[in-house]
């Protein structure tokens, strides 16, 4: 059994500040085997959002994967977007643009799908998608693969705007088909929700589960309270907790739980008889 904590959109330069505390307690107490962040650590890419992200990444227990959003490329100034788009990135988080992290249960790989040329949409290039192949087909089926990028593979329901997609989604859907992946981490929306692919992707016997996080931190939480995710494995059974922000009470509580299986067809959202992770797995 593996626990996942997946943040996102934490956009130090308009955070609440009264959720930093509750959160890095609540990441502590789920004692997590990974911790993903799937981009957007600051709002306007300045050093002193980035330094702040850096330390609130340091008070978190590790493994980490990281990846950077649209949000960490200097939208403010187009010389350095241009010719120098995640310099700060680097410098105070990582110069990984790809990190990696496998043990016996989980593997998981993330990718930058933010761009210089453009201040809000992600790609994915066919150079990453060799790296993804290379990094996760030949791991064995057993264990759950994870991909983790910033944009997402697929929209809330209702959500009409196809451009917030990932660039070259279908094309990378048919390789991480090839490869097995389980798991699309994503943020971006700033909006919560977990389905699995088949219906945007027709992709014969496969089907991925999309677990998409809310802004843990940011008062842009527009629609939604701020939240994250817990996501359980054990074996090809998934369960994703979400945790939102309770004012009152002025800490991350137990609000959702949603549990899928894999089977035949790929992932799919667990039915009567069928025995999911249990949540216990929270220890």
């Amino acid at each position: 059994m593996r626990t996942i904590i997946h943040l996102s959109d934490i956009h130090f330069g308009r955070i609440d500040r009264k959720t930093i505390g509750p959160l890095i307690a609540s990441v502590h107490l789920s004692r997590p085997d990974l911790v993903v962040v799937s981009g957007d650590l600051t709002q306007w890419a300045r050093r002193n959002e980035f330094s702040a992200a850096r330390d609130f990444l340091h008070s978190l227990p590790g493994p980490q994967i990281v990846v950077p959003g649209n949000h960490d490329l200097p939208v403010l100034n187009p010389v350095a977007r241009l010719a120098r788009p995640l310099a700060r990135y680097k410098h105070f988080i990582t110069a990984n643009l790809h990190p990696m992290f496998e043990d016996e249960e989980i593997a998981a790989i993330g990718i930058n799908t933010a761009r210089a040329h453009t201040t809000k949409y992600g790609r994915i290039s066919k150079s990453q998608l060799a790296i993804v192949r290379e990094q996760l087909c030949p791991i064995p089926n057993d264990r759950i693969k994870i991909l983790v990028t910033h944009h997402p593979f697929d929209l809330p329901e209702g959500y009409q705007d196809t451009r917030q997609l990932v660039n070259r989604a279908g094309r990378a859907m048919k390789i991480l088909a090839e490869c097995g992946v389980d798991l699309l981490l994503a943020g971006h929306l700033h909006r919560v929700f977990t389905r699995d692919t088949a219906e945007r992707y027709k992709i014969s016997g496969y089907a991925a589960l999309v677990v998409q996080a809310g802004t843990a931190t940011s008062w842009r939480a527009s629609r939604e309270v701020n939240s994250f995710n817990i996501i359980m494995t054990n074996g090809k059974s998934i369960a994703v907790r979400r945790m939102a922000w309770e004012p009152n009470a002025q800490m991350f509580i137990a609000s959702a739980e949603d549990h899928f299986v894999h089977t035949e067809n790929g992932w799919s959202k667990a039915s009567a008889g069928i025995t999911p992770v249990r949540p216990s797995v929270l220890r």
